[in-house]
C-alpha cells in the first residue's frame, strides 16, 4: 500500500539570492523520497513533498548544512512546545551553534563566533541586522583589507606583487571555491560561485593576480548588497508580526494580569486600554471606542467599534477603554493568517518564474561553451593572443552569471505580494498574480460582497405616529430578538440615540410578525399581508408599499391599537464603495455581472442602483455554469464571492476571490482574497498585477539588456574582468532595487 504524501516546512537561515534557492533545490529535491520541493528566497522558506521516511529530516538537514545555510523545520502551532530545532552542524563540525532554541528571526541573526569568517562554507549572514554584523559583512570587510595590504606591500617589493595578489586574492575566493565544490557534489555544477572560482583561478594563470583579487572583492560586495536588498523584502512582510503586541491584560475571577499575548486562548477575555495596540482578533464585549486599523487595512479614519464589534491584532485602540472576548488564537489571528498565506504564495512559482528557471538551466552551459569558444577558438584559427582571448574569455563567464536573470521575476512577485498582504489583498502565488492581470470579465456575488450582508431601515414613514415614535415603539417589540430584521429596526432606534420602552408578552407569531403590549397600547409589526388581516389599507399606503417593493425593500407595518401608527422599509444596502468599485472596473474594460441567489426584484433594485448586469435566482451550480459560460470566447473571468453557495463558481473561475468575512469555505477555494471587503479593491488587485508584470519586464531587460552590452565590449577588448563582474553584480541589485519599488505605498 501506497504511503500517503507529507509535507515539512522549513526555515532557511542566510538564503539571500537565486542562486542559494537553486542549489537547495536541486540538492533536496536529489534525496530518495523527496517529491517535490517549493523554495522562496523572499520568505526564507522551504517546503518538501515527500513519501514520509522518518530518516528523511536528518538527512534533509545535513544535506542544506553542508551547503553551509543554517535550517529549522517549522512544526505546526498545536505541536509548538515539540517545535524540532534542526538547526545544526553537520558531521564535519562545519557549524557550531551555540544558541539554539531561539524563535525564528533569530535565526538569521546566529554568528558563528569560534569560526574565522567565511570559512566554514556559504557565509550568507543575517540579513536584518547591521551588515558588518553577518558573516557575509565581515568576510567582506576582510577581503577588502587583505586587498589594501596588498596594494600597500606590493608597492615597496613589486617583484612579489603577483603572489602578495594572489594570497589576498584567495582570503575571499576560498570560500567561494568551497561552496562551489559542495553545490557541484549536490547536483549544481554551474553555479554563480563555480563560474567565478574557474575566472579568478583562470586569471591568476594568465597573470592578472590583482585583477584576481579586486573581482573577487567586488563579487563579495554584490552578494553583500544582495542580501541586504533580500533583508528589506523579507522584512516588508515580517514587520506584519511585529505590530502584534507582545503582551496582553486578561481578565480572570475579577482582576487583570499581564500575559504573553501568545498564550491567550480563545474564549479568554482581555482589556485593551486606551492607545494599546489590540493583542488578538476579538470581538467588544464591553466598552466604545474609535479604533486605528491603519496599520492593518490601511483605512485613514479610525473605525468606531462597540458592543459586538470585530477587532483585530494589531490595531491600535483609542480613546476609550474595550474588554474583548479573543475569536482567534495568536497562530490564527488576521495577521498570522496574512503571513501564512503570502509565505506560501512565495513558495508557489508563477508561468513566468518557471519559464525562466527552465531558461537558464540551457543558459549557464551555454555561457561556460561561449566562454570556452572565445577563449580557444580565435587562437587556434586565427593566431590570436592566448593570454588575451583566454582573458576574454574569463570575462564571458563573469558576465554570463544567470543572478540577475533569475531573480528578475521571484523579486517583483514576492514584494508585491507582500504589498498586497499590508492592504488586505492576499494572492495565494505567482501564477494568480499573473493569471489576474489578465482578467477581462468580473461575477460577483450580491449579499455580502456588493451588499453588507445585513439589511437596514432605509424609510420611515409615520401615519398617526412620528417617524420617532415608530421607530421607538417597533424597536420596544424587537428586543432580544436575533432576526435579521428585527437587528435592523433595533440599530435604527441605537443610532438616533432612542430609549426604548419595555414591552409586555411580546411574541413572535412565526412568518407573521410580533405583537406585545406597550406603554398599555396592543401593538402588532408585521409583514402587509399580516397587517391587512388587522386593519385595511388606503390607496396611497398600497402605492407606497408597492414602490417600496419594486426597490427591493422589505416592508413592515406598525400598528397600535387598530391604527396604521406608521411602515418602516429595509433593505441590504449596498458597500459604501460597490459604486465607486465597479466603475473603477469599467474604467479599466472589465465587464462587470452580478450573480445571486436573491430574489430578482431585489436583485435587480441593487443592479439598477450600481449599473451592473443582474442574472438573480441562481443556485450554486447554475452560478458554476454561467461562469463556465463566460469564460469561453477568450475571456478571463475572476468570480467574487463570501459565501459557501459560491465556491463552485470560485473553483471554476479562471480566478476565484473570496470577499473578506466570507466563510473558511471561500476562503479556502477562492485563488485570492480581499481581506477587508472593500469592492475597490478588486480594481487594485488587477492593477497591481499589472504593475508586477511590467516590473518583470523591465527586470529582464535590465538583465539581459546590461550583459548584453559587456558581451559586445568585452569581446571588442574594450571592458575586461572588473566591468564584467560589476555588470553581473550590478545587474543584480538594480534588479532587486526595482522590484522592491513595488512595496512603496506610492505604488498603490
Amino acid at each position: 500500500m501506497t504511503k500517503a504524501a507529507q509535507q515539512d516546512r522549513y526555515r532557511i537561515g542566510g538564503m539571500d539570492c537565486a542562486s542559494c534557492a537553486q542549489k537547495i533545490d536541486t540538492a533536496v529535491r536529489k534525496l530518495p523520497g523527496v517529491k517535490d520541493v517549493s523554495v522562496s528566497v523572499t520568505a526564507g522558506t522551504m517546503t518538501v513533498t515527500h513519501s514520509g521516511a522518518e530518516t528523511l529530516a536528518p538527512t534533509i538537514t545535513k544535506r542544506v548544512t553542508g551547503l553551509g545555510f543554517k535550517i529549522t523545520r517549522v512544526v505546526p502551532a498545536a505541536n509548538q512546545n515539540e517545535m524540532d530545532e534542526v538547526e545544526a552542524g553537520d558531521e564535519d563540525g562545519h557549524h557550531d551553534h551555540d544558541d539554539h532554541g531561539e524563535d525564528e528571526r533569530s535565526h538569521a541573526e546566529h554568528s558563528h563566533k569560534k569560526e574565522v569568517p567565511g570559512l566554514h562554507g556559504h557565509d550568507h549572514g543575517p540579513s536584518n541586522g547591521p551588515w558588518w554584523r553577518s558573516e557575509k559583512g565581515r568576510l567582506t570587510i576582510v577581503a577588502g583589507a587583505a586587498l589594501a595590504l596588498a596594494w600597500g606591500i606590493g608597492q615597496f617589493v613589486p617583484n612579489y606583487e603577483q603572489w602578495i595578489f594572489t594570497a589576498a586574492m584567495l582570503v575571499g575566493l576560498l570560500p567561494i571555491a568551497r561552496r562551489a565544490a559542495m553545490a557541484a557534489l549536490v547536483g549544481t555544477p554551474f553555479s554563480i560561485e563555480m563560474l567565478m572560482t574557474i575566472a579568478a583561478v583562470g586569471a591568476v594563470i594568465i597573470g592578472a593576480s590583482e585583477e584576481a583579487a579586486a573581482v573577487v572583492f567586488l563579487f563579495l560586495i554584490g552578494e553583500l548588497l544582495e542580501g541586504v536588498a533580500a533583508g528589506r523584502a523579507r522584512a516588508s512582510i515580517q514587520s506584519l508580526a511585529n505590530l502584534v503586541p507582545k503582551m496582553a491584560l486578561i481578565e480572570e475571577s475579577g482582576k487583570t494580569r499581564e500575559v504573553p499575548a501568545e498564550t491567550l486562548a480563545v474564549g479568554a477575555v482581555i482589556l485593551v486600554r486606551p492607545g494599546d495596540r489590540i493583542p488578538a482578533d476579538g470581538v467588544v464585549i464591553s466598552g466604545e471606542s474609535a479604533v486605528d486599523e491603519a496599520p492593518v487595512t490601511g483605512e485613514s479614519t479610525p473605525v468606531r467599534k462597540e458592543v459586538e464589534s470585530n477587532v483585530y491584532a494589531g490595531t491600535v485602540n483609542g480613546e476609550a477603554a474595550l474588554r474583548v472576548k479573543v475569536t482567534a488564537a495568536a497562530a490564527d489571528n488576521t495577521i498570522a493568517r496574512v503571513i501564512k498565506l503570502v509565505e506560501e504564495a512565495q513558495e508557489s512559482k508563477a508561468p513566468t518564474e518557471r519559464f525562466i528557471d527552465r531558461f537558464s538551466r540551457y543558459y549557464t552551459p551555454g555561457v561556460v561553451v561561449l566562454g570556452a569558444l572565445v577563449a580557444v577558438l580565435p587562437p587556434l584559427l586565427v593566431g590570436g593572443v592566448w593570454g588575451e582571448w583566454i582573458y576574454k574569455g574569463l570575462a564571458i563567464l563573469l558576465i554570463g552569471c544567470p543572478c540577475a536573470l533569475v531573480i528578475s521575476t521571484p523579486a517583483a512577485i514576492a514584494a508585491s505580494l507582500s504589498a498586497g498582504a499590508r492592504r488586505g489583498l492576499l494572492l495565494k502565488g505567482g501564477a494568480v498574480l499573473e493569471n489576474i492581470g489578465k482578467v477581462t470579465i468580473v461575477a460577483l456575488d450580491k449579499t455580502g460582497t456588493l451588499t453588507e450582508g445585513k439589511p437596514v431601515v432605509t424609510d420611515v414613514i409615520g401615519y398617526s405616529k412620528t417617524e420617532t415614535e415608530v421607530v421607538r415603539l417597533a424597536a420596544a417589540l424587537e428586543i432580544g430578538s436575533s432576526h435579521p430584521l428585527a437587528r435592523a429596526i433595533l440599530g435604527r432606534a441605537a443610532s438616533d440615540g432612542i430609549d426604548l420602552p419595555m414591552a409586555e408578552g411580546a411574541k413572535a407569531l412565526g412568518g407573521r410578525g410580533v405583537i406585545g403590549v406597550v406603554e398599555g397600547a396592543n401593538i402588532f409589526l408585521g409583514s402587509p399581508k399580516a397587517a391587512a388581516e388587522h386593519v385595511s389599507f388606503s390607496d396611497d399606503l398600497t402605492r407606497q408599499i408597492a414602490a417600496f417593493n419594486d426597490e427591493g425593500k422589505t416592508v413592515s407595518i406598525l400598528i397600535v391599537g387598530r391604527e396604521i401608527a406608521g411602515i418602516l422599509a429595509m433593505r441590504d444596502e449596498p458597500r459604501p464603495d460597490a459604486a465607486v468599485g465597479l466603475k473603477a472596473l469599467t474604467n479599466i474594460g472589465i465587464k462587470t455581472v452580478m450573480l445571486t441567489g436573491d430574489n430578482g426584484r431585489t436583485a435587480e433594485a441593487i443592479g439598477k442602483q450600481l449599473g451592473i448586469e443582474v442574472r438573480a435566482e441562481l443556485l450554486p451550480a447554475d452560478k458554476q455554469r454561467i461562469v463556465n459560460e463566460l469564460k469561453g470566447k477568450d475571456s478571463r473571468v475572476a468570480k467574487v464571492g463570501d459565501g459557501i453557495n459560491d465556491a463552485p463558481a470560485l473553483a471554476a473561475a479562471d480566478v476565484g476571490i473570496a470577499m473578506g468575512g466570507g466563510t473558511d469555505v471561500a476562503l479556502e477555494t477562492a485563488d485570492a482574497a480581499i481581506l477587508h471587503g472593500r469592492v475597490s479593491d478588486i480594481a487594485e488587485m488587477i492593477s497591481l498585477s499589472k504593475r508586477t508584470m511590467t516590473n518583470i519586464g523591465q527586470n529582464i531587460v535590465i538583465a539581459i539588456g546590461l550583459k548584453g552590452v559587456f558581451l559586445i565590449t568585452t569581446i571588442a577588448g574594450i571592458t575586461g574582468l572588473w566591468p564584467a563582474i560589476l555588470a553581473d553584480t550590478g545587474a543584480t541589485v538594480l534588479v532587486t532595487i526595482n522590484a522592491l519599488r513595488l512595496l512603496s505605498p506610492g505604488r498603490r
